[in-house]
């Protein structure tokens, strides 16, 4: 059973989800969810506008309860991206709230209505959800999860993160991607305890959030980059039992400035939409700056160049392939694409370069298009030279890309975002801390780097 804590029986637990103001007890959850569920009996996929609201949780929980497939669709969405979701998924209306000129029936949400029919559990193989990627070229593409999928990765993150029925998580993150709605919506609701979402992931937010017996804290890398920032928020979160950032690398210095002002050291994690979370640093474990931590139970890894597998020695730079039973099993209607990426042995070829160092820890150095360059002969990853900059005082932000170069191949570039200072000094301090091959051949300044809605770097804007 997905939600084997929203059940009619269960007992019942005031605010088992809130949404700035707004609250449901978990047996008002049950009962409207319910209630949502009979009205949508027959459908096959409904398209849910994720805004962060009781409604979307009702009209997802619905979805899950009736065993129709939901869409979560971004509430930003342009009319180009917007068509595209809704025509690729076989979207047959809108469930709750709509854009404007909404072309699909609406069904609406009735926030009061209530039953208690007990609906057959459906099959784990059945598609739960269709989420739709953020990816850098293209429109977006349709990855059907399944609920066993999203059991079998919830479950492996409650192992690594002693995740239970007494932890309160409070985020106040999007909830169409795995972040924010598998992990930060569904999550709770598996392990029967409270979600609180904030609306918006501010500082004083999550500091609120404590007053309310928050727990647990997700957050990207942006958040906690804001958190630190503000140093009596930060100290708020002191007597929280876990912090965990993800979605994009968490830089050093703010794992640092996290951990001086709160005592906790960050939980970081790694995952993408097509896998769900498979490598995890564990609330029992080490957590080392840079590093996402050890593969979750049943996850497997490897690190390949071409057909060979590379060592885990901690150096060697190679293409990251995970398998495990979060996984989804392709790509909704992209047979070719699919084929790329899901290989024959069951192994999913992320897109992302990494190292695994001799104890199994991984550090994943990029992604393969824009954060393994080539210079030289060397293969370098862009994150470790991120790493040694943002180690300067002077350096907010950084991103390190590959560009053409008639000599090199390609030519080291670090745009950064700071305090500007000599070039000399920022390439001399990378050549300090690496090979003299790995420094940036140029400093370009920029007054902000472009980001994606998860805060996610698109380098490709770059240059």
């Amino acid at each position: 059973m997905l939600f084997p804590t929203l059940t009619p029986n269960a007992p019942d637990l005031p605010d088992a989800v809130v949404f700035g103001d707004d609250h449901l007890s978990r047996e008002d959850l049950v009962g409207a969810a319910t209630a949502v569920a009979e009205r949508i009996a027959g459908a096959k996929t409904l398209a849910v506008l994720a805004n962060p609201t009781v409604d979307t949780a009702l009209a997802v929980v619905g979805c899950l309860i009736a065993g129709v497939t939901a869409v979560p669709v971004p509430p930003d969405s342009g009319a180009r991206e917007l068509e595209h979701i809704l025509t690729d998924s076989g979207a047959q209306a809108w469930l709750g709230a709509c854009p404007d000129a909404a072309t699909l029936p609406v069904i609406p949400v009735r926030r009061y209505a209530r039953s208690w029919h007990r609906h057959p559990e459906p099959a784990g193989s059945s598609t739960a959800l269709v989420l739709y990627t953020s990816g850098t070229t293209g429109l977006p593409k349709g990855v059907p999860v399944t609920r066993d999928a999203i059991a079998a990765g919830l479950d492996a993150l409650a192992d690594a993160w002693q995740w239970t029925a007494d932890d309160t998580l409070a985020h106040g993150l999007p909830l169409f991607h795995v972040h924010g709605l598998i992990l930060g919506m569904l999550g709770p609701l598996r392990r029967g305890g409270r979600l609180i979402h904030t609306l918006r992931p501010t500082p004083e937010n999550y500091a609120n959030a404590m007053d309310l017996g928050a727990t647990m804290f997700f957050g990207v890398p942006t958040v906690w980059h804001r958190v630190a920032a503000d140093q009596a928020a930060a100290r708020t979160l002191s007597p929280a039992r876990l912090l965990v950032s993800g979605s994009a690398p968490l830089p050093v210095p703010v794992f640092s400035q996290i951990r001086d002002l709160t005592g906790h050291e960050i939980v970081e994690r790694y995952g993408m939409t097509e896998t769900m979370i498979t490598v995890s640093t564990r609330a029992d474990g080490e957590r080392r700056p840079g590093w996402v931590g050890l593969p979750l139970r049943g996850v497997e890894t490897r690190l390949r160049d071409g057909d060979s597998d590379l060592p885990h020695d901690g150096e060697s730079v190679g293409d990251l392939h995970v398998r495990g039973p979060m996984m989804a099993a392709g790509y909704l209607n992209q047979p070719e694409k699919t084929a790329e990426s899901w290989l024959p042995d069951g192994f999913f070829a992320t897109g992302d370069v990494a190292v695994i160092g001799p104890d199994g820890m991984h550090r994943i150095v990029g992604r393969r298009a824009t954060d393994l360059i080539k210079s030289g002969g060397f293969r370098i990853g862009a994150g470790e030279i991120e790493t040694v900059l943002l180690g300067h005082p002077a350096v907010d932000e950084v991103a390190v890309i590959g560009v053409p170069d008639d000599d090199l191949g390609q030519r080291i570039v670090a745009y950064v975002v700071g305090q500007p200072v000599p070039d000399a000094e920022l390439i001399d301090l990378v050549t300090t801390e690496l090979s003299h091959h790995k420094r940036p051949r140029e400093i370009r300044y920029v007054d902000a780097l472009p980001r994606n809605a998860m805060g996610k770097v698109q380098k490709k804007l770059l240059d």
